[in-house]
């Protein structure tokens, strides 16, 4: 698959070096005047329009990740790649699931191009994925040379990670647009404050609870999160896992755990496969536990941001479940 990429990506450059060169080039009426930023994931889109405020008309915001498709199994289209390639900013996660990023980066027509990557961002903050009690292991697959530390990518499940990433963005985009520095900065500065005003609302939550473990019969996306509030957590399989079905002993073990702890809830995230959560609460003691979900934002798309769904929105909902799962 990576050769595969490498392979479109080289033939999607040399098309867009043909372009730079030809005097024909034609464009939308405008769109050279406009600041173009393209973002991989949507919480990265949702900050930089909350950073450009008003001035969003006068910039081309660009979401690669727009149909659903999450960040693990996404493959960028030759349109995405000339996009990335000619843009003023791009913003991207860093982690695994972002090899391809490299490549598109290396022949970059806009060699002033601003690239902010979320966990050079974090630096010391981001998390080393890990496996805990219960969990299926994932299968490693055999490759040469020494084995590399895999990172948690799901750093924007944080809203302290949050703060500290959209304040990065502004300071990028004012550097970009000096004219409209002091509007971004404010922009910034007031979502930063709502970021951190949630923030609390998650923290007092925690700790006025009964319950401070969350058990999810999913994938496990949300390590920051909980790390966040002092929370443990139970899982059938890590954030970043390919796999749909969990042994007979995670599915043992994750039900004996729910009773042990007095779990009134099982964990999902987002989709319509419950089906784990669902066998583990049937192989409880009491049956009766509520299945309920945190959306991790990695199916959001370009309709739901039409419809009024924000990065905010969905936290806010998330603590409201959060409140659910800890009673």
């Amino acid at each position: 698959m990576k050769k595969y990429i490498s392979i479109m990506i080289a033939v999607v450059l040399i098309a867009c070096n043909i372009l730079a060169c030809s005097s024909e080039k034609k464009v939308q009426s405008g769109s050279d005047d406009k600041l173009k930023i393209v973002t991989t994931i949507f919480p990265e889109y949702d900050w930089v329009n909350n950073v450009l405020g008003e001035n969003v008309k006068n910039a081309e915001v660009t979401m690669l990740l727009d149909n659903g498709v999450d960040l693990h199994s996404y493959q960028p289209s030759a349109e995405d790649i000339m996009r990335v390639s000619d843009c003023d900013m791009f913003i991207y996660v860093g982690g695994e699931s972002d090899e391809w990023v490299e490549d598109a980066l290396a022949e970059s027509t806009n060699k002033n191009m601003v690239v902010i990557n979320l966990m050079d961002v974090l630096k010391d903050d981001i998390k080393e994925e890990e496996v805990v009690e219960g969990m299926e292991e994932e299968e490693e697959e055999e490759e040469e040379g020494e084995e590399e530390t895999e990172y948690d990518e799901h750093v924007w499940l944080s809203l302290k990670n949050a703060e500290k990433i959209v304040k990065n963005i502004s300071e990028e985009i004012q550097k970009i647009d000096s004219a409209n520095a002091e509007n971004y900065k404010k922009n910034a500065e007031s979502y930063i404050e709502k970021l951190d005003a949630l923030d609390k609302e998650y923290g007092n939550a925690v700790d006025n609870a009964s319950v401070k473990t969350l058990l999810f019969g999913d994938r496990f996306p949300f390590r920051y999160m909980t790390d966040d509030y002092g929370m443990t957590y139970y899982a059938a399989f890590v954030g970043c896992s390919a796999e749909t079905e969990a042994s007979f002993e995670t599915i043992t073990f994750l039900a004996k755990k729910t009773d042990e702890l007095s779990l009134g809830a099982v964990m999902t995230i987002e989709g319509n496969n419950h089906e784990i959560a669902e066998t583990i609460v049937e192989n409880t003691k009491d049956k009766n536990q509520k299945i309920l979900t945190l959306d991790s934002m990695q199916s959001v798309t370009s309709q739901d941001v039409k419809d009024g769904v924000t990065y905010l929105s969905i936290m806010e909902n998330n603590l409201d479940v959060l409140k659910e799962a800890l009673k």
